[in-house]
């Protein structure tokens, strides 16, 4: 590990109890915190997500002041339960509707900074079966205490089918090909534990400036332009001990894996870290047995990209500040 990479996980690193809720509210002032999930089919665990930081984090203690759930065309119950347990839901297809529509986990996002206020900015998977209001907390206190961090990414034990929880490493998107990425172009970044933990806060002031990659791609990007844009210092992460959540087949891990070699593509050529000949494609190839042998399944695994909110001229119009 580079000594910089070394240097920045020492320094910016801490555990979600080093910031304890009293201190959180202390710092807060007059700072808005909003919390966001992006749901998908989950009506099963955003109802239990959304009724705990309302319990803890809004009734009991005032440091968060809305929760937002953003609908990405769920065929269940999720907008319905999310709604009753006490957040704000909104379809993500009403939300800045005169644009084409896109698809995926970073368009739900992207939009949400359109329909909300806060000046920090919490994201949090609808899918963990482990929630606790402290994976919050853990992830503002770095915002709160210091004006200098910008993006705080969530780090965790990530146990897979019942296996051990001490295990620190990522999912296999994460070790298989986000980490060797980063380690391979991005060096002074592998002191980052969970470069994919869909649980990260961020100042509005930032994420409004940075383009949302539109699928699975999107943590990738937010952390390479978030370091591109305002430098090392600027990010810091918090352990928040164990994190349980559904896995996915290894077949959709494949789809998501070309995703983020394409979104660290686009951003070496950005960069300027590469020299590029020619576009890669987005056209993934999966195999079947079927009775007479190997079957290909092709799919387009192309990801989009919205651009940075700022650029949007609606959205200075939907903030009420």
């Amino acid at each position: 590990m580079l000594a910089e990479a070394s240097n920045w996980l020492n320094r910016c690193s801490s555990l979600a109890a080093d910031w304890p809720l009293q201190d959180l509210l202390e710092a807060k002032g007059s700072t808005r915190i909003s919390v966001v999930l992006p749901a998908r089919d989950e009506q099963d665990t955003v109802g239990l997500i959304v009724s705990a930081i309302r319990r803890d984090l809004v009734e009991r203690a005032p440091l968060v002041d809305e929760i937002v759930v953003i609908d990405s065309r769920s065929s269940d119950a999720t907008a319905e339960i999310a709604a009753a347990a006490g957040a704000k839901v909104f379809a993500q297809d009403a939300i800045l509707p005169r644009l084409p529509s896109m698809s995926g986990k970073g368009e739900a996002l992207w939009k949400s900074l359109a329909v909300t206020t806060g000046d920090l900015v919490v994201f949090v998977d609808a899918d963990l079966l482990n929630f606790s209001s402290t994976f919050v907390t853990g992830l503002l206190g770095p915002l709160l205490s210091d004006p200098s961090v910008s993006l705080v990414k969530a780090c965790y034990d990530r146990p897979y089918n019942g296996g051990e929880a001490s295990f620190a490493g990522g999912g296999r998107v994460t070790e298989l090909v986000a980490r060797p990425l980063i380690n391979m172009h991005w060096p002074q970044l592998a002191g980052v534990v969970q470069p994919l933990s869909g649980e990260y806060a961020g100042r509005r002031s930032l994420l409004e400036r940075l383009p949302f990659v539109t699928g699975y791609g999107v943590e990738l990007g937010l952390l390479l332009d978030t370091v591109h844009l305002e430098g090392l210092d600027a990010l810091a992460q918090v352990d928040l001990g164990v994190r349980v959540h559904s896995h996915n087949s290894t077949e959709a891990l494949g789809a998501m894996a070309s995703q983020i070699m394409q979104t660290a593509w686009t951003r070496l050529d950005r960069q300027g870290l590469m020299l590029a000949l020619s576009q890669p494609s987005s056209d993934l190839t999966q195999f079947h047995r079927g009775p007479s042998g190997y079957v290909p399944a092709d799919r387009d695994a192309a990801v989009g990209e919205r651009p940075p909110m700022i650029q949007i001229p609606e959205y200075a119009s939907l903030q009420p500040r």
